[in-house]
C-alpha cells in the first residue's frame, strides 16, 4: 500500500469569508473531481475559523479535505475568542494545525499549550498537524536538533493516535516562513529523518509507521516541490503563500500524485 502525501494549504489570515469560498469553489473545479483518483495524494484546506462552514459546504463531498488553523483544549467554557475541538468536527474538519511558528512568535504558545491541543483533538479524533521547527538564532547556536526534538517529544507526551487517527508533524524552519527562500531538500531530509527518530521513541514501530507522518513547510512552491518529495522521509508539505494561487497549488497536488504514482 502506498503512503499518502499531505498538500496542506494554510490560508492564515489572508482572505475573507467570500474569498475563501472563491477558492475553495476554483480548487474543487480544478482538482475535487480529478483528486478523487489519486488516493495517495491528499490535499487539505485550512481557512480562517470564520470560514469554516462556508468552505465546508463547498468541498464536502468531493476528495479535498477540511482542516483548521488552531483549536482550543478544553471542550467549552468562559473562554472568549477560542473555539472548540467539537465546534472544527461540526464544521467538518479532520485535520487542524497546532504549533504553528506564528503563533508560538506572535502569541507566546508553548510547548504545553501545544500539547494540550493535540489532546484534545486526538479526543475528537481529529488528526493534528504538530508544527515544529526552530528560530534562526537557535539554528546559528547549532541548536537546531535539541530544539525540535523537545518540541515533538512535549507535543506527544502522553498523546498516542488510536484505531485510524493519524499524528502528522510538519518541520517549518521558523526562519524560513514568508522569507520566499527554502531550506535544501536534504537539509530538510535529516531534520525530518530525526523526527521520525524521536516518533519511534515515543510510539511502538508498528504506530510509528502506520500512524504518523512528517511533512515539510516553508516557500514550497512547484519549482522546488519535486526536490522535497523525492526523498522518501518527506510525506507531504504544508504550503502558505502558494496555496493561496489554485492553479499552482493543484499543479503541486499533480507533482505529488506523479511522484506518487
Amino acid at each position: 500500500m502506498k503512503k499518502k502525501t499531505y498538500l496542506v494549504a494554510n490560508w492564515k489570515m489572508q482572505l475573507n469569508s467570500a474569498d475563501s469560498v472563491a477558492l475553495a469553489k476554483e480548487m474543487v473545479r480544478l482538482w475535487g473531481g480529478e483528486g478523487a483518483q489519486k488516493l495517495s495524494t491528499v490535499m487539505v484546506l485550512c481557512p480562517s475559523h470564520v470560514a469554516l462552514s462556508a468552505v465546508h459546504a463547498v468541498v464536502n463531498g468531493t476528495s479535498i479535505d477540511m482542516g483548521a488553523q488552531d483549536v482550543f483544549w478544553e471542550d467549552k467554557g468562559a473562554y472568549t475568542g477560542e473555539i472548540a475541538p467539537a465546534t472544527l468536527k461540526e464544521f467538518g474538519c479532520e485535520y487542524c494545525l497546532v504549533g504553528h511558528s506564528e503563533r508560538r512568535a506572535f502569541l507566546g504558545e508553548t510547548d504545553e499549550m501545544v500539547r494540550r491541543k493535540v489532546a484534545a483533538l486526538l479526543r475528537h479524533n481529529i488528526q493534528p498537524i504538530v508544527c515544529v521547527g526552530e528560530t534562526r538564532e537557535e539554528r546559528s547556536a547549532g541548536k537546531r536538533d535539541a530544539v525540535v526534538i523537545n518540541q515533538v517529544r512535549e507535543a506527544l507526551k502522553d498523546n498516542r493516535p488510536f484505531g485510524t487517527q493519524r499524528v502528522i508533524v510538519a518541520y517549518e524552519p521558523r526562519w524560513v516562513i514568508g522569507s520566499g527562500q527554502a531550506v535544501a531538500p536534504e537539509d530538510a531530509a535529516s531534520m525530518h529523518q530525526l523526527i521520525k527518530e524521536t516518533l519511534y521513541e515515543l510510539y511502538p514501530a508498528d504506530i510509528v509507521e502506520a500512524q504518523t507522518s512528517v511533512i515539510y513547510g516553508g516557500a514550497v512552491d512547484s519549482n522546488n516541490l519535486a526536490g522535497f518529495l523525492k526523498l522518501d522521509v518527506i510525506q507531504g508539505v504544508l504550503v502558505g503563500g502558494s496555496s493561496l494561487k489554485p492553479q499552482e497549488f493543484t499543479k503541486m497536488a499533480q507533482i505529488a500524485a506523479d511522484l506518487g504514482n
